[in-house]
């Protein structure tokens, strides 16, 4: 069923009152990533009596309102710092005839509809410069539901950060429609963790280093508990009794998407897994906020040679090892100031390993993420869905919770002759159902 999205406005939000300082520093982990938008889509349905046109104001004032705690998401990014001036963010309205229920029901066969929630980039714009917040409501018919798109520039942001804003949105929206106050102040990390960029570093990307061999296809992958509980019993070993829901999954689509790969390549290359640790729960509250914002991750990485058969077990058991060898070390430099160079020598490893005769697999999981919390005042979204892979031709991997909290939802990116493959395996079709439905 075609889905016709019009854009019927498209404005510039301004804060509520003055930004409290001129500047934000970036550090050296914000700018040494991708200029790019890290986009996520929430569907609701309607509150039942609240006209377009009011939902629309409520999301207009309280976007306002928030962008006034959030200040340096309404600046401009200047090389590595971010003048706090108040230039706003970008908000797009758009509606489309279809029903929410149809759309999620009939129109998920592929992820090649999600792009058109995504607000559009107008020339000059960009998310290393400006806008570095956009958000998109779009409207479906006859008052079913309407989708809210949050695109933040990774210069300044990650999952969690994304989370921290858009909750911090909707709460406001929310006590808009029921007269509560709402004063959630997050706090910018800045150079909190790591350092400031040396005066001679020049920011730049990994994306021309690391250009797929064609362009990427992505699909949705849905594990359901039941399917995930089979994967764990295969991965269990002495070394690691219990497997994690994330890692036995990433383990599995490594493997697959690594054999994959191989089987589309003459010559058998490495294959490097890079996955990151959320610094906000390894770190004290009274050093880094649970609410900070920023780029706040440690990196970690697997790699295994071109012979490498790659047993689900075993890639649990180097998974497992490598975070604890990550946590191990914030835990014994939390407590002097060798925490920022032990981690920047982290960024430094990885670096040396990124070369183009391997095969690159970035990995992120947002499960255990309280998405699904976020309530602008018409409950808890129904689905949440991911595009920043699509758009971006890049090679990716998102894990993230269903509604149920229990099942996982893996958005996975890849060259399109590597995908072709990946979605016939039988090791991926024997856990994983792919771009299903979602019913309402």
């Amino acid at each position: 069923m075609e889905m016709k999205l019009e854009v019927v406005g498209r404005e510039v939000i301004k804060p509520a009152s003055p930004s409290p300082q001129d500047l934000l520093q970036l550090s050296l982990a914000d700018v040494s990533g991708p200029a790019a938008y890290v986009s996520t889509i929430f569907f609701y349905k309607t509150v039942s009596g609240e006209s377009l046109d009011i939902t629309s104001g409520r999301l207009k004032t309280s976007l306002s309102d928030t962008l006034s705690r959030f200040y340096p998401l309404a600046g401009r990014m200047e090389g590595d710092k971010i003048i706090c001036n108040d230039e706003g963010a970008v908000f797009t309205e758009a509606r489309t005839d279809l029903l929410l229920s149809d759309f999620l029901k009939n129109n998920l066969d592929n992820t090649n509809s999600l792009p058109e929630f995504l607000p559009t980039i107008a020339p000059g714009e960009s998310a290393g410069a400006w806008p570095l917040l956009s958000a998109k409501v779009s409207f479906f018919g006859s008052g079913s539901g309407f989708a809210v798109t949050v695109s933040i520039s990774h210069r300044i942001c990650d999952a969690s950060s994304i989370l921290t804003f858009v909750s911090g949105w909707a709460a406001t929206a929310k006590a808009e429609s029921s007269d509560v106050v709402v004063m959630n102040i997050p706090t910018f990390a800045s150079t909190t963790i790591y350092p400031p960029p040396p005066c001679s570093f020049q920011s730049s990307s990994l994306d021309g280093l690391y250009e797929p061999k064609s362009k990427c296809v992505a699909n949705r992958f849905f594990f359901k508990s039941s399917k995930i509980a089979e994967l764990k019993r295969r991965a269990m070993s002495e070394t690691v009794p219990v497997p994690t829901r994330v890692e036995v999954i990433m383990s599995l689509i490594w493997r697959c998407a690594t054999n994959s790969s191989r089987s589309n390549s003459a010559v058998q290359k490495s294959t490097l897994m890079i996955q990151a640790l959320d610094l906000r729960l390894r770190i004290p509250p009274a050093v880094l906020s649970k609410d900070a914002v920023g780029n706040l991750q440690a990196p970690f990485f697997l790699k295994e040679g071109s012979e490498s058969k790659m047993e689900i077990a075993e890639i649990v058991a180097e998974f497992r090892k490598a975070k604890e060898v990550v946590n191990e070390m914030i835990k014994e430099n939390l407590a002097t100031t060798t925490l920022g160079p032990n981690l920047l020598s982290l960024l430094g490893k990885l670096a040396s390993e990124l070369t183009p005769d391997i095969d690159l697999f970035p990995m992120s999981s947002w499960c255990r993420k309280p998405f699904y919390e976020v309530d602008f005042g018409c409950g808890s979204p129904v689905w949440i869905g991911s595009t920043g892979h699509v758009i971006h031709n890049a090679v990716f991997v998102m894990l993230m919770d269903s509604k149920d909290g229990e099942d996982v939802e893996a958005w996975i990116s890849l060259p399109g002759q590597d995908m072709s493959v990946f979605v016939r395996d039988q090791e991926v079709l024997a856990y994983a159902v792919i771009n299903p439905p979602v019913l309402i």
